[in-house]
């Protein structure tokens, strides 16, 4: 069981997931194609068709403090604007399209984070909710009112001593998984502090000479009730987040070359923008 006995009943949805599956299968923003954007509804029904147990979602506010499901920094590409999203009202956030997805009557709108996950209560799956850890406490509290505790997973890096800090003043323990590059960043966790209800670690790994890539140390995570998360994106950077086992591989060589590492590591959920893909090699492996 991952998390502590004390946040049983809020963890109870991931526990579950992870039992009936693993690794879980984690799509990044959505399935989008089409004329369907990522960090939207019809994306979050699509990922759900092509076999996702959880959706990546992106945060961001408006000068007003509403939250959008959008990832910042991409707004001249996704949107034909060259100003940041937050630094605009949400008036003005509301009137913006994804310019290459609108069709005849019908303008593909930048929705409402809350919006979107009502869309979804009381589903069985879960969003997980990144870059956000610092829009809290306000977003906590926007939170709260959706009651949707099962069903969120808020990321938020392991350095991140001050967001750590706000989650503990929180009321509602949300489950939290840290993003780790290091060793030290793991065991800097506040694991045994049940006023933070930390799940999982998501696992970096630039190279082989990772850590994660010790049966040891996966295993001693384990020990410590840790879901292992790991990232398989091909970013345009170059930079890799799991040494190369990744989704451009997936395409470029076979699914099971780029995934078949993660599942003989026992790695607990694979973030990834081929849900479809990975779900399928995950359903042959689990064939008797």
């Amino acid at each position: 069981m991952f998390g502590a006995d004390t946040h049983a009943e809020t963890n109870g949805l991931l526990n579950r997931l992870v039992e009936a599956h693993r690794p879980l299968v984690v799509s990044h923003g959505g399935v989008s194609t089409s004329t369907v954007p990522s960090n939207t509804t019809l994306a979050a029904r699509a990922a759900l068709l092509s076999g996702a147990d959880i959706i990546k979602i992106d945060v961001s506010s408006s000068v007003d403090h509403v939250f959008f499901a959008f990832h910042d920094g991409f707004e001249n590409e996704f949107l034909g604007v060259d100003r940041n999203i937050q630094t605009m009202t949400a008036g003005e956030i509301g009137e913006l399209s994804y310019h290459w997805k609108d069709r005849p009557l019908r303008r593909s709108r930048v929705e409402r984070l809350t919006a979107l996950l009502g869309e979804f209560r009381g589903r069985p799956f879960m969003f997980a909710l990144d870059r956000s850890w610092w829009r809290w406490p306000t977003l906590l509290r926007v939170l709260d009112g959706l009651g949707m505790a099962e069903q969120v997973l808020l990321k938020v890096p392991a350095w991140e001593a001050q967001a750590l800090e706000k989650l503990r003043q929180h009321r509602t323990k949300y489950p939290v998984l840290a993003i780790c590059y290091t060793l030290d960043e793991v065991r800097a966790l506040p694991i045994h502090d049940d006023e933070i209800n930390l799940v999982g670690v998501e696992l970096i790994a630039h190279d082989d000479d990772s850590p994660w890539f010790d049966d040891s140390v996966m295993e001693q995570l384990h020990r410590d009730h840790l879901l292992t998360w790991v990232n398989s994106e091909t970013l345009t950077t170059g930079i890799p987040l799991f040494a190369g086992n990744d989704d451009e591989k997936a395409v470029a060589e076979s699914p099971s070359a780029a995934w078949s590492r993660l599942f003989d590591l026992g790695v607990d959920a694979v973030q990834t923008e081929l849900p479809w893909l990975l779900y399928h090699l995950r359903s042959r492996r689990e064939l008797p």
